[in-house]
This record gives structure tokens, sequence and C-alpha cells, in this order.
């Protein structure tokens, strides 16, 4: 899929996403018609572009990469490749405060020099992903590190539909 042109979003017809930091919610849209919604959990700090924020950042994006295809749910990742390990509480409790990735990443990349690409605020640069996260962590509530977290479920769905090329706009 070819990367999106900033003048042609949102696709008439084809398929982006849409999340609002506020509302905490991801839509899915086909053009204009909206395909389904799920609750997400956005940065604790906030929206924000700057390197070492810990916000999530705003503007058009698409997605860079798919990382985890085949791999079981609750699968573990570091530096964006699985560590053999499966999420479970007795997992997290070896490693409290761990910022868990989970299941699936979706590895976004901004579109909009000088605001979420490039030097200081480059989205890719700064590893903001949408991906899972464990089930005691709340959706609808803005506590991730800057990225986007989602349940495995919706997560496995989304992973399906939105490849590599798909626009997102992160909004507030």
């Amino acid at each position: 899929m070819r990367t999106p042109v900033l003048a042609e979003l949102p696709p008439e017809d084809g398929l982006w996403l849409e999340i609002d930091t506020a509302a905490q919610r991801l839509c899915v849209w086909r053009g204009r018609e909206l395909q389904w919604t799920c609750e997400v959990s956005t940065g604790g700090n906030g929206t924000g572009e700057e390197e070492g924020s810990g916000a999530t950042p705003l503007g058009w994006h698409t997605i860079r990469a798919a990382i985890g295809a085949g791999q079981p749910p609750g699968t573990v990742y570091r530096g964006r490749r699985p560590t053999g390990e499966v999420y479970s509480k007795a997992l997290a409790a070896e490693h409290p405060g761990r910022d868990w990735i989970l299941t699936r990443i979706l590895w976004l990349g901004g579109l909009e020099p000088g605001r979420n690409r490039g030097g200081r605020v480059d989205t890719q640069r700064r590893y903001i992903y949408l991906h899972g996260t464990p089930p005691s962590e709340p959706m609808g509530v803005a506590r991730s590190h800057g990225c986007v977290r989602l349940r495995d479920d919706d997560l496995l769905a989304l992973f399906d539909i939105a490849v590599p090329g798909t626009p997102v706009w992160l909004h507030d």
C-alpha cells in the first residue's frame, strides 16, 4: 500500500483509523462510513509530539509496520521482538513496573513534517505503537507512556485489517 498524501486524507473510500484522545476511543472508518469502535488508553502525560514527553502525538500518521503475525495472544515484546514469554499474572509479579507491550504491534510513522515527523517530534523514532496491554489495565483512561493501548481482542481484529500504509488520525 502506498503512503497516503495529506491532501488525500481522510480517504474517500479506503480504510482509515481515527483515535480520539479526549474520548479515549478508536474508530475504524471505510471512507465516510463508521465500521466499528473500541476503547483505548493513550498517554498519561496527555498529548504532545516532543521526544521523551511520554505524550501521545497528534496529527496524521500511517501504520509503518505490523509486527507479531502468528504469535499467540499475550506475547511479550521488548524492542519490537518477542521475548518468548506470554503474559501472565505470575510473570507480571516477577517484573513489577514493566511497561507491557503485548500481542501485536502496529508501529506509527508521522506524515506531517515538523509536527510529528522529523527532528525531536518524529513519531516513528519515538517508537509510538498501537499495542496490547494486560487485562488489568483500564481502557478509556489515559495511562500509557505515549503509545495507544488496546485490549487483545480489539487489537487482533484491527491487526487483520489495518495493514502498513493505513492512515491514522490522532486528535483531541
